[in-house]
């Protein structure tokens, strides 16, 4: 027996709204919990230093981790992308500009391979 789920558009408005609250008390939460003359606990400043870092290593392990089955479909594209990535960050120090020139770059390597 199928089952039939039926969603109205209140249901899908309630669902964003609930979804947009949340992430808004979420981001707005540090700014709350340290306003003022509030210090940042020790911790949390050496987190803000290193987590960049170990984030943009996990990224690229999981944009590597197929590369060695198909070096030719897949991994020579994704190894240039990580090259142009790095290039770009040392020579811009903007993770986000680095992030979407490793992209385009992996992009249109595969469409091109």
């Amino acid at each position: 027996m199928k089952r039939k789920y039926i969603v109205s558009k209140e249901m899908i408005f309630i669902a964003i709204f609930v979804s947009a609250v949340i992430t808004f008390s979420l981001r707005a939460l540090p700014f709350i919990a340290f306003r003022g003359g509030r210090q940042m606990p020790e911790k949390l400043i050496y987190l803000g230093k290193i987590l960049p870092s170990a984030i943009m290593a996990v990224l690229i392990v999981y944009c590597l981790k197929d590369a060695i089955r198909d070096v030719r479909g897949v991994g020579i594209a994704q190894f240039v992308a990580v090259i142009v990535v790095a290039v770009s960050y040392k020579w811009k120090h903007n993770t986000l500009v680095s992030i979407a020139l490793g992209t385009v770059c992996n992009m249109l390597l595969r469409i091109a391979i």
